[in-house]
């Protein structure tokens, strides 16, 4: 199955027909390129959201207009918190309550590859219940792509399902989501979302669980929306190369910090597994964004061709006899280091081709280590919480030069 029809299985049927009508138009080049900029996009939600926000200079080139992308649905299922997520300027964000109609008008703000608009409750009752419907269908009747939004707990109704015939006749482009997937029991989430794909008569996979609250997912139907849209693809490939190591850094940032709390364990903590695990899932991540096929076999097997692991328990050894310096401490720096060592280093392989010699990567490691040494000794010498140590790591690292750009690394072995 090819990557195309990857996400072509998350729409429903009725909007397959209309993308695949597009996507045959296309010639053989024109889909390849539009093939390898999907491919290349983010995943994680974080990231992507980046890319939308730097990207906006190019779709402000591309678009004399933005395309509307409205989020519908009953009332409270978290349509506001999934807009909100959406929404770069707080101010501009919507109220959120957790009772039934905190919405009770549309609004809309900037979303940077669109402009996003929030609905009231499309299933309410009663005369006001009335006005909010026709507003919320009003704005549907004027989208570009609709975001259908269900309640994970509440599952699909026959109100629920009234609404998704209704908006299917409206032959707008669409996904449909279910939020709060998180308030499921983990062993019933598959059976949770197939029963609701079964009752719209859709596939499972073209059903898109959600936590809106902290952005699980939601690259899916961020990507889902620019794909629709050639030009919101083109937009956001156009940028993607110029903001690579941004979207990279993101990734590293992440794995940096959870490495450090896995290095709270007594040690020895510097190899073992959970951490190789946690610099393979920031390997695969750097490769996608860098448009570079990796198995995560390969990944860890490029991890074990860089030598970190065993860089890292050296190095260890040899400051811990220096000593003024907690065991503790010294663990998560070092661990949090040939993370992100091993980051910048996939970076480079994925870019260049370039493969760091050993003389390189222990400079660097060494380097990275006394930063974060400094960095974290604010902490004090009693074992923080691993909240307070994650935070304290990646408020450290988004501050760095090397959020920007890689040039001090790049300094670092020249010298």
């Amino acid at each position: 199955m090819s990557v195309f029809d990857d996400f072509l299985n998350l729409l429903p049927p009725d909007v397959q027909v209309g993308i695949r009508t597009i996507w045959e138009s296309l010639g053989i080049d024109q889909q390849n390129h539009f093939l390898s900029l999907i491919s290349a996009f983010p995943t994680d939600t974080k990231l992507m959201r980046m890319l939308v926000k730097i990207s906006t200079k190019q779709v402000r080139q591309a678009f004399g207009r933005k395309h509307r992308v409205v989020i519908f649905g009953p009332a409270n299922v978290g349509k506001s918190t999934l807009y909100n997520q959406w929404v770069f300027s707080k101010p501009d964000h919507a109220d959120v309550g957790p009772l039934p109609g905190t919405t009770r008008a549309n609004q809309q703000a900037d979303a940077g590859l669109f402009t996003v608009i929030d609905t009231p409750g499309a299933d309410a009752v009663g005369e006001v219940g009335e006005r909010e419907k026709h507003l919320a269908f009003s704005a549907a009747q004027e989208a570009d792509f609709l975001v259908l939004v269900f309640d994970a707990v509440q599952g699909i109704k026959k109100t629920e399902l009234e609404l998704f015939h209704e908006l299917s006749a409206l032959k707008k482009p669409f996904v449909v989501v279910l939020n709060k997937i998180d308030l499921v029991p983990h062993k019933n989430v598959t059976e949770v979302v197939a029963h609701a794909a079964a009752t719209l008569g859709l596939k499972t996979d073209q059903v898109i669980p959600v936590v809106a609250k902290d952005g699980k997912n939601l690259s899916k139907i961020l990507l889902a929306v620019a794909a629709t849209e050639p030009e919101m693809v083109a937009a956001l490939g156009q940028a993607l190369p110029q903001y690579r190591w941004q979207l990279a850094w993101g990734s590293i940032v992440s794995a940096a910090s959870a490495s450090a709390v896995i290095a709270l364990v007594p040690l020895p903590v510097i190899d073992f597994i959970p951490l190789v695990i946690t610099q393979s899932i920031m390997v695969l991540g750097i490769a996608r964004i860098y448009n570079y096929h990796i198995s995560a076999q390969r990944a860890k097997e490029l991890i074990a061709t860089f030598g970190l692991g065993f860089l890292g328990r050296t190095l260890f050894q040899e400051l811990s006899k220096l000593g003024g310096v907690p065991g503790w401490l010294l663990s998560a720096a070092i661990a949090s280091s040939t993370t992100i060592v091993m980051g910048y280093a996939a970076a480079r392989w994925f870019e260049k081709g370039e493969k760091l010699s050993s003389e390189s990567l222990k400079k660097l490691t060494q380097d990275m280590t006394s930063y974060l040494l400094t960095a974290l000794k604010g902490l004090g010498k009693r074992k923080p919480g691993t909240k307070s140590l994650q935070q304290h790591i990646e408020e450290t690292l988004e501050e760095s030069p090397l959020a920007e750009s890689p040039a001090s690394l790049d300094d670092d072995i020249k010298h």
